[in-house]
């Protein structure tokens, strides 16, 4: 039978796909941007992959999201997204939470057992907490900044956040970090000025979306954590 890393391994090399395999990695969010994640570290070798999310998928995901289809409708979507990780790969262990993390759930998270961790959520408290706990444990995080509102996928950067122009998202987010006293953060963000939405209400926005930009974002979300473990010496 044919190994099914055997190109990544001509690319990394035989000794990090066997580190790969043994690395546990938490995407937190599983829609536009954290399921592309967290296929391409399957699809990358990645071991142990934990996804968290508390939503079921909708027929307004079918736009942009992996998992997206009319026969996945109203099925929760950690256990969608587990079916077509371990089609992938049977191999991975696949453990599903669902659970929106949030300041009120977090304490049934224990962040210290991962050897890195992607944000990929939409709220701002929730990822604010995220980053707070992940940096006392000192596990390594990445965050997407946001990816609604945006026609070119060519516009994301990978950056440190105080670094970041633009993003109103990185805007908030850096002077929330200031206040909590986070020096640095690993970032993917984009300097595309945000679209308005052709039918926007004034009083209540609803965040638009199309198919090619936020998965984008999440395969480079992945690459740098692929990247950043097998740079990390045991």
């Amino acid at each position: 039978m044919r190994n099914q890393f055997q190109r990544t391994a001509l690319l990394l090399g035989a000794d990090n796909i066997e580190k790969l395999k043994n690395r546990r990695v938490a995407v937190f969010g599983v829609g536009g941007v954290g399921g592309h994640a967290a296929e391409a570290l399957c699809r990358s070798g990645i071991g142990k992959i934990d996804i968290f999310d508390g939503d079921i998928v909708d027929i307004s995901n079918i736009n942009r999201q992996l998992i997206a289809t009319h026969k996945t409708v109203g099925r929760v979507k950690v256990d969608v997204m587990k079916e077509r990780l371990l089609e992938i790969n049977p191999d991975a262990l696949i453990n599903t939470h669902k659970l929106f993390y949030l300041p009120e759930t977090a304490d049934s998270v224990d962040l210290s057992v991962y050897d890195y961790v992607i944000d990929a959520i939409d709220t701002m408290t929730a990822k604010l907490e995220l980053v707070s706990r992940t940096f006392a444990v000192n596990t390594p995080l990445i965050c997407s900044m946001g990816a609604a509102n945006k026609l070119d996928p060519t516009a994301f950067e990978v950056a440190d956040i105080f670094e970041t122009s633009v993003c109103p998202m990185a805007k908030i987010m850096r002077s929330e970090l200031r206040k909590r006293g986070i020096e640095s953060l690993k970032v993917v963000y984009s300097k595309e000025p945000p679209i308005k939405s052709a039918t926007e209400s004034e009083d209540r926005p609803t965040p638009a979306s199309i198919s090619f930009v936020p998965p984008v974002a999440g395969l480079i979300l992945a690459g740098e954590v692929i990247k950043d473990l097998i740079a990390k010496q045991d």
